[in-house]
């Protein structure tokens, strides 16, 4: 599950390319798995399991925005949730809507 890093020089030599490998199957293939457990709580609910290089990706694209993110700052786990509520990217989610609401446990 570990991550390659490839460098790539163009003919001449002048202009680098750097390229992020990974397998991502074992981690796609325990979150389907982990979509068939049961949560019952909302502490501590496990929400997705993320490949590297998709974290990477997303880094990527906020740097060609402007902006320049900091592995698990608050602006990073802002744009992780945000990414993580696009259908996009449901593939990455293990966890279900909570069945209930509140403290006391009232069926929604």
């Amino acid at each position: 599950m570990g991550v390659d890093v490839r460098f790539h020089l163009d003919p001449m030599g002048h202009d680098m390319a750097i390229e992020h490998v990974q397998d991502c199957t074992p981690i796609l293939d325990w979150n389907k798995e982990a979509r068939r457990d049961a949560q019952p709580s909302d502490w501590g609910r496990h929400v997705a399991r993320i490949p590297n290089v998709v974290l990477v990706k997303w880094l990527d694209e906020e740097y060609a925005r402007g902006r320049s993110l900091r592995l698990f700052s608050p602006e990073f786990n802002e744009l992780v949730e945000r990414k993580l509520k696009d259908p996009e990217f449901a593939y990455l989610r293990v966890d279900k809507p909570s069945a209930f609401l509140g403290w006391d446990g009232v069926p929604l």
